[in-house]
């Protein structure tokens, strides 16, 4: 949270940064447009999550519990709001090493997004073939 309200620099420091590293304006909004695209990722995830909810699409029609398609949705909502929270926390974290010029980009935020997604995935189809299908409505011809 310290970044957030970090003090503005002088004009000084900002003209020696810029000396520094003259791709400094393309970098941060190159960081701006990564910070976007996990916001829009976030947004699908949270929407995914109340689609699955809502429609109880993984939920056959004849079963008088709830089912388990709210636990898949919740997890797509916990995932979308965890996306959020890190993406803004990267962002500014990506900032502060541009401005320092000290920035490495970390592969730790793909592999752990990456797995998410393929856990959440693997219980979509999970849920979807192991509902049965007679309960469903659904004939397969012999």
């Amino acid at each position: 949270m310290q970044l957030l309200f970090k003090p503005k620099q002088d004009l000084e420091e900002t003209a020696l940064l810029g000396k520094k590293n003259p791709n400094r304006v393309r970098d941060h909004l190159a960081n701006e447009r990564t910070y976007l695209s996990w916001m829009r990722m976030a947004i699908a995830l949270l929407g995914v999550g109340v689609i699955v909810v809502r429609l109880r699409i993984l939920r056959p029609p004849m079963q008088s519990s709830p089912g388990n398609g709210w636990k898949l949705g919740l997890a797509f909502a916990i995932i979308g709001m965890l996306t959020v929270w890190l993406s803004t926390h990267h962002y500014f974290a990506v900032r502060h090493d541009i401005d320092a010029d000290t920035f490495e980009p970390p592969d730790r935020w793909v592999v752990l997004f990456s797995l998410a997604i393929t856990l959440i995935g693997a219980g979509v189809i999970y849920y979807v073939f192991a509902a049965p299908l007679e309960q469903m409505g659904v004939l397969i011809p012999d």
